[in-house]
């Protein structure tokens, strides 16, 4: 029987703790996973692709059941290549749900075999966002408990060492 792999992808600028929830919360569904990061030319993330992908490795230490892996370009044909058509997807609020929504019907337009499968945040993370870690760091704020200790470490390298102090 052929194991159930989904792909997971995103930005992942930088991993959260609600990256991390429902990379853990997929395994119980999925038999693995595939993390893609995207490669989107459009933004100027923080931390560089490769960085990205050594962060989301480290956080996962010696999780056999996920590949950690890098796209650029349509997830369709990412996911073809790879001859996997599902996606797991987080849904945070009735925002994402709208995007999400409309992200998926594109999807399955260009690929009638690809299917999403959403997953609710958990209640824990379901108002943390990358973007909103990324601004709140650069200030200096308090985001220990948004993420991982290897990516709080990464966050203060990038922004001197003030991302995690409290003022």
């Amino acid at each position: 029987m052929p194991s159930r792999i989904a792909i997971y992808p995103g930005s992942f600028d930088p991993l959260t703790n609600g990256h991390l929830s429902l990379i853990h919360r997929g395994l119980r569904i999925f038999d693995g996973l595939v993390v893609a990061v995207a490669n989107n030319r459009a933004k100027q993330p923080l931390f560089s692709f490769e960085e990205r992908m050594q962060l989301i490795r480290e956080a996962l230490g010696d999780e056999k059941r996920v590949e950690v892996d890098s796209f650029e370009g349509l997830l369709t044909d990412y996911a073809k290549r790879r001859k996997i058509h599902t996606v797991l997807r987080g849904l945070r609020a009735v925002s994402d749900f709208e995007y999400e929504f409309q992200l998926a019907n594109m999807n399955r337009k260009l690929d009638p075999e690809f299917d999403s499968v959403f997953v609710m945040t958990g209640e824990k993370y379901f108002y943390v966002s990358a973007r909103l870690v990324r601004e709140v760091a650069s200030y200096g704020g308090d985001v220990s408990g948004m993420v991982p200790p290897n990516v709080l470490a990464g966050l203060q390298a990038k922004f001197g060492g003030a991302a995690g102090r409290r003022s």
